[in-house]
């Protein structure tokens, strides 16, 4: 072979190789990346054109998928949307999936490695793939009296089984409905989506578990409550508790609501001090006990932490080291501290629980398309925060709140709630934020509850979490209990 025949024949050989090398790339080690692209059209068409498990709950099925006349094959549709719209998310053409549509996409679209055995036999039946139903930990009768509560004010609602952990009830307001998002019209979803986003009340946040945390204001006087017992006060302990506090270092003071006296001679036990909610006793309490120790003991409640329920939970914030004035803020649950509503229903939780704090969860069991069960969610300690003893003790306070405190508006005929109200301030030229935190019945706590109205609500300025939140938990906790006895919890 003469020299410029064996050139050419290199050259060819060198374009063979990068063309099954190029090939090779696209189509095995980069097929991945393509699948995901969401400009692959084909990807689209084949995601949709399986049947996409459910979502289910109480026994039915609240997302579904519908078959349809177009090139996707199902329309995913949406009972009672705007109700769990927090919990599920939505499933777009267009956007792509949020919340549980996301995280438990593979589940549901059928293609998890524990569904392997399902697919395969499919495969010999000659059937179609099918994603898994995804039953939920949430009652529908807790969701729908919380939105019925909040009605159209902003805020959440969150409530929890104290013994298992499960998310019996997650509400943000305000909401939206999934479905606008679902449809195959792109122009329609797009400026569906599009009103959602410009809307300056951010239905698309989710409240509860995301977004901008709170200053949970007096809500957060648990905490210190905990840390004291901890520490060796009881609920008999005298506290210094002034018309005003004088903090150390500055010319500024801490009053308390209505610049009203806690006590005529300036002396008050730990437990009135949180049945009335003293704001001076608490600061005081948080500069004597040192921010350490109050920290330590949110941190015991997960404060800080970043938790799956499966959703992400945005972590609730705490001040990096205060000094002496910004821990009696804090103490208050002002200045740096910020929490979720998630996260203060997990702190009445853990009181309830007698101590134990059980980890947040919304997926109870996932089953295939015959029905089998392929994974139930069982109940996880997630912080042991308190002693028995102390959260009995923390308990019996909190009791006190409700029967002749602040909190008397959460009460409920023939029972015992325990609870906490909490009135934010915001720093800015804004009505406070409304809080109440609560369990029953206190002696055998079947729900857990945590409320937040933003700005006051309807109420505005003259608001607090005793007139606003407390009746919302009230009525949630009613219904929980009423479940209860009839078996459902």
């Amino acid at each position: 072979m003469n020299e410029p025949v064996r050139r050419v024949s290199v050259i060819i050989l060198l374009l063979v190789l990068t063309l099954m090398a190029a090939a090779s790339w696209i189509q095995v080690l980069n097929a991945g990346d393509l699948n995901q692209d969401p400009r692959n059209v084909r990807t689209l068409y084949r995601e949709y054109g399986n049947y996409r498990g459910t979502f289910v709950v109480d026994g039915e099925s609240v997302v579904w998928s519908e078959p349809v006349d177009d090139p996707y094959n199902y329309q995913r549709s949406y009972s009672n949307g705007e109700l769990y719209a927090a919990a599920t998310g939505f499933y777009s053409i267009v956007y792509g999936r949020t919340a549980l549509e996301q995280t438990e996409n593979e589940l549901l679209n059928g293609t998890a490695d524990s569904l392997f055995w399902t697919r395969l036999g499919n495969l010999f039946a000659g059937e179609q793939q099918q994603g898994a139903a995804i039953e939920l930990t949430l009652r529908h009768s807790l969701q729908q009296v919380a939105a019925e509560q909040l009605g159209d004010q902003r805020g959440s609602v969150v409530a929890l089984n104290p013994e298992t952990g499960e998310v019996l009830a997650m509400v943000t307001s305000p909401t939206y409905d999934p479905a606008l998002l679902a449809s195959h019209d792109t122009t329609e979803v797009n400026e569906a989506y599009q009103d959602l986003l410009n809307r300056e009340d951010s239905p698309l946040v989710n409240r509860a578990i995301a977004g901008d945390t709170y200053p949970p204001g007096s809500t957060f006087k648990l905490i210190d409550s905990a840390a004291a017992l901890e520490a060796g006060y009881d609920e008999d302990t005298e506290l210094y508790a002034p018309q005003e506090l004088e903090l150390p270092g500055t010319s500024n003071t801490i009053g308390n609501y209505g610049g009203e006296a806690c006590s005529a001679d300036d002396q008050m036990t730990l437990a009135d001090a949180l049945r009335i909610s003293c704001n001076t006793a608490f600061a005081d309490l948080g500069m004597d006990l040192q921010w350490g120790p109050i920290e330590r003991k949110a941190e015991d409640f997960g404060w800080t932490d970043s938790i799956d329920i499966p959703l992400s939970v945005t972590a609730s914030r705490l001040p990096e080291d205060p000094n002496e004035p910004q821990t009696a803020m804090s103490a208050i649950g002002q200045y740096d501290v910020r929490a979720t509503p998630l996260q203060m229903a997990m702190v009445a939780s853990g009181i309830a629980n007698d101590g134990v704090v059980m980890k947040p969860y919304l997926v109870d069991t996932v089953r295939a398309s015959d029905l089998t069960v392929v994974d139930v969610t069982e109940p996880e300690v997630y912080k042991e925060a308190m002693t028995r003893a102390d959260a009995n003790t923390l308990t019996d306070m909190m009791v006190g709140v409700v029967d002749n405190g602040t909190g008397t508006a959460a009460q409920i005929g023939g029972v015992e709630v325990a609870g906490k109200t909490g009135t934010a301030e915001t720093g800015q030229d804004t009505a406070p934020h409304a809080w109440f935190v609560s369990f029953a019945p206190a002696d055998d706590p079947k729900i857990a509850v945590a409320v937040i109205v933003e700005n006051g609500g309807s109420v505005g300025n003259e608001a607090t979490g005793g007139a606003v939140a407390a009746p919302i938990a009230r009525a949630v906790m009613q219904e929980g209990i009423q479940l209860a006895q009839e078996g459902d919890l």
